[in-house]
């Protein structure tokens, strides 16, 4: 909703995906919703050259950057976009007729998502599921999106299974006459 209380609807879904299982999902989530109110779908995946002594936790390379070469750097580019492409050709069928924008960016997920979705956009998020301390130490991506972006944010949880053997994420694309995700 906007200052005015007026439901704001999105110009643009934006996604973040990492090559998870979970982003997997919160891909096809936005797809999703990005069909169901007829916006583009923005699918961007962040990358970042790890330091020394510092994870990296898949996204780039585990030295000092110092050390890489011009070629270096074009390679985890080059990875990056054709994780970026996978993601895509995996849900190519769900995205059939979706206008889809792709971006590659270098930098720090939480902070590259928060800056791809402006205050009329919808921000979508996995989620690993790592609660306590796990949580705790490792930071949260999706949790620093949802504080600081300036737009609603979804944070979509990998499926369960249930005894029965169906699956659920817990979250459905929102509906036209529910109610919009409170804006920041």
């Amino acid at each position: 909703m906007n200052q005015n209380g007026t439901p704001v609807q999105p110009s643009l879904v934006v996604v973040g995906v990492d090559g998870s299982a979970g982003a997997g999902h919160a891909l096809r989530w936005a797809a999703a919703e990005a069909r169901l109110r007829k916006v583009r779908l923005r699918v961007v995946h962040a990358w970042t050259i790890g330091f020394t002594g510092i994870p990296g936790g898949g996204y780039g390379y585990m030295g000092d950057s110092r050390s890489l070469s011009g070629e270096g750097i074009s390679e985890l580019r080059r990875a990056a976009e054709e994780l970026l492409d996978r993601a895509i050709t995996e849900i190519a069928t769900e995205a059939r007729g979706i206008e889809i924008e792709r971006q590659v960016i270098e930098g720090g997920a939480a902070e590259v998502l928060v800056g791809a979705a402006t205050e009329g956009d919808l921000l979508v998020v996995g989620s690993r599921g790592h609660g306590g301390l796990a949580g705790l130490l490792l930071g949260s991506i999706s949790q620093q999106c949802a504080h600081h972006a300036s737009c609603p944010v979804v944070i979509v949880r990998a499926p369960r299974t249930s005894a029965s053997g169906s699956m659920s994420t817990g979250v459905a694309p929102l509906q036209r006459e529910r109610r919009e995700v409170r804006s920041r």
